[in-house]
């Protein structure tokens, strides 16, 4: 798809409605996910002769979080002719500090604007989620199982952020994972359970059918209550059980620190101590934290890494032709940043 190079290529675009919403590779890069007024710009700075004028960029925002989509970034910019310098990726940043700096004609880079923030603001947003349970649990595994939460055009961009940056253990969405070179993880749906009609057959017929790498986790609040569910698990399965699930809704308690030190407790009484407990359900740092004093090893969060908010990121235009520049209210010029590298 070629360039949006002006406003008459917005109106001759012809986009068929029988698609998904999402935009492609190619839409994206051809800036027809950008706001129109920076089309309109080009139109009117090409008439002026001012289209390739040199500029540098600066983009910050006001918040601290972790520096994430960098890769993405440079994805984008490719075949621009500009030069970047950027925070290494999955580092801090403090509000206003300059995460990235570009340098070139305004022309072959501006109309992605819009883009670029987009990617930054809710990659960085993900990464400094993610961060905040991988510290919670204190080194134990925090699996990020977030893509139900997202439209599937970008959720394994989310969870391959929750990986790479925000250093979770592992991914359940399937692309995700595989965009950063993992195997994705996870257990076994309540549906496949309801169906079986019985969580131990149920996790016998897994154990016959799927191979042994995939492990043997399986949830245990399904049908009864979660502590002997967990048990019958155990003398099914023996040694081949790796962890049981709990995943309690609301109407019956939800997982509580209670209930982990319950099951931690009935589990190494019955000589499984050896058997994980893996919890689910709405987590987040504070109950993260709680639930690992309490005796769960691995969190599989979903809502809280999924919506966390996208950071205001915001580019500004600090010197045309060489010359420091500013809106009002702004320092014109670079500001001084020996943290950021050259990347492109």
């Amino acid at each position: 798809m070629k360039l949006l190079d002006s406003i008459n290529d917005v109106t001759n675009l012809k986009v068929n409605p029988d698609r998904f919403f999402s935009a492609t590779h190619d839409e994206i890069k051809s800036g027809a996910t950008t706001d129109i007024y920076f089309i309109n710009t080009r139109d009117v700075l090409r008439s002026a002769n001012l289209l390739d004028t040199p500029v540098t960029a600066e983009i910050f925002t006001r918040t601290t979080g972790m520096f994430a989509g960098l890769s993405e970034v440079l994805e984008l910019l490719k075949d621009a002719p500009v030069k970047i310098e950027a925070l290494p990726e999955g580092e801090y940043f403090s509000p206003k500090e300059v995460v990235m700096r570009i340098r070139g004609a305004y022309g072959a880079f501006g109309y992605h604007e819009t883009n670029l923030l987009g990617i930054l603001s809710s990659s960085c947003a993900w990464a400094t989620a993610a961060r905040e349970c991988v510290e919670a649990a204190e080194g134990k595994a925090v699996l990020s199982f977030g893509a139900r939460h997202l439209h599937p055009a970008i959720a394994p961009v989310m969870e391959a952020i929750a990986v790479k940056f925000g250093g979770c253990a592992g991914a359940s969405c399937v692309l995700g994972a595989k965009l950063i070179g993992r195997e994705p993880l996870g257990t076994i749906p309540h549906a496949a359970v309801l169906i079986m009609g019985d969580t131990v057959k149920l996790a016998k017929t897994y154990d016959e059918v799927l191979p042994p790498e995939i492990g043997r986790t399986f949830l245990v609040d399904t049908f009864k209550d979660e502590c002997e569910e967990a048990l019958r698990l155990c003398e099914a399965l023996g040694d081949k059980l790796g962890a049981v699930r709990l995943d309690t809704p609301g109407e019956r308690g939800g997982v509580t620190a209670e209930l982990v030190k319950e099951m931690r407790y009935r589990l190494d009484s019955a000589g499984f101590n050896k058997v994980k407990i893996v919890v689910s359900g709405g987590l987040n740092p504070a109950r993260i934290r709680e639930l690992a004093h309490a005796g769960a090893d691995v969190f599989g969060v979903g809502s809280y890494i999924a919506h966390a908010v996208p950071m205001d990121m915001t580019m500004d235009l600090k010197e045309v032709n060489g010359k420091p520049v500013a809106k009002r209210g702004r320092l014109p010029g670079i500001l001084e940043n020996k943290r950021l590298i050259n990347v492109k």
